[in-house]
């Protein structure tokens, strides 16, 4: 070798080495900064404002059991371990509410920021704060104080922050009301989008159009008073006659099966929502006598989990349940009397109000009580995007609310909506720790400023409730299902339904009340309608989920007698396929010899549907086939029928109405005039939609026996920040791509990132014998022993304890 070529060689390998070297300490320095942004778990540290010295015993799992000498101080504490454990979380929750994520991600946030500016959601907080009642406030004011300690006592700021290039700011009391707000747009409509589903539908198809494809009541329905109706007609070719509007030739089919939405159909029809399940049984049907609940609250899943496992021990009071970091509050659990949980209720809070608009300018209405035009304010917020100039938005809002939009006649629509009134939230949820029975539990309820969610009790002598918790609008001449002008004074909100007036369905009934008896000791709750007549007419329609969850777990609670907990946890964790028994009777229906003939793939697709396992388990193979065939049959049906209403109005969402009774209705009655012309019979579409689930296996490249629900139904829960990291860092932030058992309208409800966000079963009394488990872990830092820990349990459907474990680690805050 010459030398000139090996003294460069040397040269480049000293470089190399130098660059390799280089790395390897900018790897240990990141991992050592990383690393110093784990929380303290043992020892004793300072926190100004305690009153006394407060106990943080954490279990194996990391669960947290706080002990202190008051309710403040256990809050000061709580927000100490949540900031330590969660505060990247946190700090998402504020600024999604507040249109701030942009700030700190950039313009991949942008039009979410957009769209929640609209709100005034921090201004609003600001106001709500500012109205608490002294002993809520002191709670408020010192959990935000406890956060600050805690991410002060921290080494390092938590490690997102390395990540994304940010500096986390301090917490304020605001910000707790914030974190509540993310939650409600999370569980609410908070623009009316349902309401102009149903106006366009109306202005479409008339009355008997939104009798027949929106019914409020089905035969089918599992509502807790019994109530069901009839459906309603099919609408006559006088109203729709799609035959005929189909004729020129328009078709919204492909040829090689269901129109290419992205996902073969369009993307709301195969949606999770937002819903949970909370069921109880009275104590004549449980082995102690006391009164057993169970819950799951389903919601998106991510890393980390939306709640946080705690107990709170302070005098007179033990308290064990889920907390929501960023809140100090007990969200769902029990207190030893009572236990407590939530599904979303799916009532109306929202209105879309016709402004009436001066015709000469377009800022000057008119409003009863008002003599003078009123102007329209125009709202300019500005909003922070890291690493770009910031942008500036307008909002145009009126006495009634926002400007979401305008109807047919050009009339621009306001959305009044109790999100937008200050007092419609507050921190009453408090006073659910000091709650002895159903009946006290259930006015907390009703007192309490949250999203309006349906609430199950049970207590220790037995005796379950149902009812609403958070306002409900008192509307006055109308019913709120479409939109409204308030122009003469004759329609308004008046205030909120006072306490009184709100349903209840109870083992123990409230004297000189309408309130429900709760059938035969039991009670459910899947988002579906849970009361008719008058109580109904309150709480309105917010888009009520189907009935079939609902329905399932109803007749899964009537044979239990004498139950345990493990009882209630094999309800939560059914994930038979009754809601699929009929389509799957029908697929083998409509594969007959004479269509399987016609095709051999279509034969073999009929060897595969008749190994009907009935249920959606991982290694399922006719189930995800089946339900692919619901889903081109919906399609292929409804997409002509609501061509109409699509071409009025683009952001038309068929797909939200409740149309599984009426398509049936449609299966069984055939009316050729909803039958799009492409179609020489009803049997032909449904031959057609057999084809469909073909060209969509062979489309993702699926070979049938390989076709398992287990390989669809895989778990993509995830980290905010790991769709920014290369693909091998990404599995040290996120959970494991397990597959997933259960899916919609069972109730297991499971999706990719969609499921039970916890599981639990417990009798006040009784704690010990409860069983719970979460996705993912305590911790939200990917180096803490708690930051998957419980998570396997969760996919397996394996419980932990209810209670606390032997505590491992003991850190002790001490009065500063």
């Amino acid at each position: 070798m010459k030398p000139e070529l090996s003294k460069r060689l040397r040269i480049l390998a000293s470089a190399l080495s130098v660059l390799v070297l280089a790395a390897i300490v900018a790897v240990f320095w990141i991992y050592g900064r990383i690393r110093a942004s784990l929380p303290q778990l043992d020892g004793n540290t300072r926190v100004a404002g305690l009153t006394a010295a407060t106990r943080i015993e954490r279990d194996s799992l990391g669960v947290p059991t706080l002990t202190a000498t008051n309710r403040v101080d256990i809050a000061r504490a709580l927000g100490f371990v949540h900031a330590q454990d969660r505060f990247f979380e946190m700090d998402v929750w504020r600024r999604a509410a507040a249109g701030e994520l942009s700030a700190i991600f950039g313009l991949k946030t942008l039009e979410h920021d957009r769209a929640m500016r609209l709100h005034g959601f921090r201004k609003l907080a600001r106001a709500t704060v500012a109205q608490l009642p002294p002993d809520e406030r002191a709670v408020v004011d010192a959990y935000a104080a406890g956060v600050n300690a805690g991410l002060a006592a921290l080494r390092e700021k938590p490690f997102e922050y390395l990540l994304v290039r940010g500096t986390p700011q301090p917490w304020s009391p605001e910000d707790t009301i914030l974190v509540s707000d993310a939650m409600l747009i999370d569980l609410q409509d908070d623009t009316g989008r349902y309401e102009r589903t149903l106006t366009t539908l109306r202005d479409a198809f008339g009355e008997p159009g939104v009798a027949f494809f929106a019914p409020l009541l089905t035969p089918a329905d599992a509502a807790l008073d019994g109530t069901t109706a009839p459906l309603s007609p099919i609408p006559g070719s006088q109203v729709i006659n799609v035959r005929a509007e189909n004729a020129t030739g328009w078709s919204p089919m492909s040829s090689s099966g269901i129109a290419r939405w992205g996902h073969r159909a369009p993307p709301a029809l195969d949606r999770l929502l937002p819903g949970s399940n909370a069921f109880a049984l009275a104590g004549s049907h449980t082995a102690t006598g006391a009164a057993m609940l169970a819950s799951d609250m389903h919601l998106n899943l991510r890393v980390p989990n939306v709640w946080y496992r705690a107990a709170f021990r302070y005098p007179g009071h033990a308290i064990t349940g889920l907390t929501l970091p960023g809140t100090p509050l007990m969200i769902a659990g029990s207190n030893g009397h009572v236990a407590w949980s939530f599904t979303n209720s799916y009532v109306d809070t929202g209105d879309l109000i016709a402004i009436d608009v001066n015709p000469i300018s377009e800022d000057l209405y008119r409003a009863p009580g008002h003599e003078e035009l009123l102007h329209v304010e125009h709202r300019r917020e500005t909003i922070e995007v890291h690493g770009r100039p910031a942008e500036t938005v307008e909002y145009s809002w009126t006495i009634w609310g926002p400007i979401v939009g305008h109807d047919e006649e050009h009339h621009a629509l306001a959305y009044l909506w109790t999100g937008h009134d200050a007092s419609a939230t507050n921190l009453d949820l408090l006073h659910m720790e000091d709650a002895a029975d159903v009946t006290a539990a259930a006015a907390v309820a009703h007192g309490t400023g949250m999203p309006a969610q349906n609430i199950v009790i049970a207590d220790a002598t037995g005796n379950i409730a149902w009812t609403i918790a958070g306002k409900i609008p008192r509307r006055v001449g109308y019913s709120g299902r479409l939109p409204v002008t308030f122009q003469f004074a004759d329609r308004s909100w008046d205030g909120f339904a006072p306490a009184e007036s709100i349903p209840v369905v109870s083992s123990v009934p409230r004297p000189s009340t309408k309130d429900i008896a709760a059938p035969d000791g039991r009670i459910w709750s899947a988002n579906q309608r849970m009361v008719g007549g008058d109580a109904l007419k309150l709480l309105g329609d917010g888009d009520y989920a189907r009935p079939n969850r609902a329905a399932q777990i109803r007749d899964d609670l009537k044979p239990l007698e004498h139950a345990n907990p493990r009882d209630l946890l094999s309800v939560q964790l059914d994930d038979r396929a009754f809601f699929l028994e009929p389509w799957h009777r029908l697929l083998l229906d409509t594969l007959s010899p004479e269509v399987t003939a016609q095709k051999e793939v279509r034969a073999r697709l009929r060897g595969f549907v008749e190994k009907w396992e009935g249920r959606a388990s991982i290694d399922a193979v006719s189930y995800p086939v089946v339900r692919r065939f619901r889903i081109a049959v919906y399609t292929r049906v409804y997409q002509p029928i609501f061509a109409r209403c699509t071409a009025q109005d683009p952001n038309f969402n068929w797909s939200q109405l409740p149309l599984e009774q009426p398509l049936w209705a449609l299966l069984r009655e055939k009316p050729m005039h909803l039958l799009a012309a492409q179609y020489p019979s009803w049997n032909a579409l449904l031959v057609a939609a057999v084809d469909d689930v073909i060209a969509d296996l062979d489309h993702d490249g699926i070979r049938l026996p390989y076709a398992t629900w287990g390989q669809r139904n895989r778990a993509e829960i995830r980290h905010p920040i790991s769709y920014n990291l290369p693909w091998f860092l990404r599995a040290k932030l996120d959970m494991p791509a397990d597959p997933l058992p259960g899916d919609n309208d069972m109730p297991r409800v499971q999706g990719p990132s969609f499921g039970a966000s916890e599981r639990f079963v417990v009798s006040p009394g009784h704690e010990d014998e409860g069983l719970c488990h979460l996705p993912c872990g305590q911790s939200g830092h990917p180096l803490s022993p708690y930051y998957r820990a419980g998570h396997e349990a969760w996919v397996k459907g394996e419980p932990t304890p209810f209670l606390p474990g032997k505590p491992e680690h003991t850190l002790t805050l001490e009065p500063k």
